[in-house]
């Protein structure tokens, strides 16, 4: 076990440095439009081409994996990072709105390999702790929640081309992990007791699994829900004659809200099992909407978007821990895969959807529209539970 502490430890930092790059993405993505874009229009583009890039290489990145092992792919992961940085950074200086793109691109494929940090934290502990494992991993990211707001705030006119400054601090990140990664040794997955080392099985086979359904089903839920909301707010804010500070003080307690509970979550885990903390999750997700539908002063987006982190961290870690359960190490590669590359274009769906249904719809109403989503999210979990055979807790049901 001291061992897998050194991994866990190590994942948790990469995690950290992973989202300080993809915050600093996410903030200055839209100013940086506004400022490149033929058409402000196209403001949020670089938003969308990261989300993009991440979403179109989940799936090959979980088969290089598989096929090569975490080390090679992380550190390949890292290698895309720092190209996908310095064009961004040498957009900025050539005023290159499609060169910028690229970056950004670039920069969502390394989020998509670092996304596996947290099943590789779950390969390396016994099948108890698992939860545990990617709870801690995650919790990096509040790291990440402050450094990449930091970074983007006290570097983007430090250097004479504007906001190339937070680039280099990307870039800087990308050669940190790699470093890190070089001298790490992340030993091959444990053989866990419903994981045997045979032949894989028919790809139909597997996607059938009632856990298989509710681990996706969460985890992409989770995701929409959260980034259709999240993306709307300063927006929203705005509209309802809320500052500058009020949005941002609304979105890092949001960020924290995500990965703070990943300290406990993975406990809460191992008492309550799985689904039901996966369905916790869920109704975290419907009490969002009655806030949010209930107010529109600071307090009610506040608390909006605090049950809202919390809600996705209950559903993504439990969605993640629940996954690793359902395959065999043969078929990792392609079922992980799978399951990100639905969570991260689902994600690019929501993010394209956010900003037109918020002036069509409103904030309340646009909150209303995520109740079927959630409606049939607690449906399939609930027949899930159903179908799973009986289990401590502890073994992750």
């Amino acid at each position: 076990m001291r061992e897998s502490r050194g991994v866990i430890s190590l994942l948790a930092v990469l995690q950290a440095l992973l989202l300080t790059g993809s915050v600093i993405t996410t903030l200055l993505g839209g100013q940086i439009g506004v400022m490149l874009a033929p058409d402000v229009a196209f403001a949020t583009a670089p938003i969308t081409t990261f989300i993009i890039g991440t979403a179109i290489t989940a799936f090959p990145a979980s088969l290089f994996m598989g096929r090569n092992g975490r080390k090679a792919g992380f550190m390949l992961g890292c290698v895309i990072g720092f190209f996908g940085a310095a064009i961004s950074a040498f957009a900025l200086y050539r005023q290159s709105f499609g060169l910028f793109l690229l970056g950004t691109c670039l920069t969502g494929s390394h989020a998509a390999f670092g996304q596996y940090y947290r099943l590789a934290a779950a390969e390396a502990v016994p099948d108890g702790f698992r939860g545990k494992a990617i709870s801690y991993v995650l919790g990096g990211g509040i790291a990440g929640g402050f450094l990449g707001p930091w970074a983007a705030a006290a570097t983007k006119d430090a250097l004479p081309v504007a906001f190339a400054g937070p680039y280099i601090v990307l870039m800087l990140c990308t050669v940190v992990a790699f470093v890190l990664l070089a001298y790490a040794h992340l030993a091959p997955p444990r053989t866990h007791a419903n994981v045997v080392e045979e032949s894989p099985r028919p790809f139909a086979d597997i996607v059938v699994q009632p856990k298989f359904i509710a681990a996706v089903t969460g985890a992409v839920a989770g995701y929409v829900v959260m980034n259709f909301l999240m993306t709307a707010t300063p927006l929203a804010m705005a509209h309802h004659h809320h500052g500058d500070h009020e949005a941002a003080f609304v979105i890092q307690w949001h960020v924290i809200a995500m990965f703070a509970p990943s300290f406990v979550t993975g406990t809460i885990i191992q008492r309550l099992g799985t689904i039901p903390v996966m369905g916790l999750g869920a109704l975290l997700l419907l009490v969002t909407v009655g806030v949010a539908h209930a107010g529109t002063s600071v307090l009610f987006f506040w608390t909006a978007l605090v049950l809202l982190g919390v809600g996705w961290n209950f559903l993504y870690v439990g969605g993640s821990t629940l996954l690793v359960g359902t395959h065999r190490r043969s078929e990792g590669g392609k079922v992980q895969g799978l399951n990100d590359m639905l969570v991260f274009a689902g994600m690019g769906i929501s993010s394209l959807l956010s900003g037109a249904l918020l002036y069509q719809l409103g904030w309340q109403n646009m909150a209303l529209a995520t109740l079927p989503l959630i409606a049939a999210t607690l449906a399939v979990l609930a027949w899930a539970f159903t179908k799973s055979p009986a289990q401590t807790p502890a073994h992750a049901r």
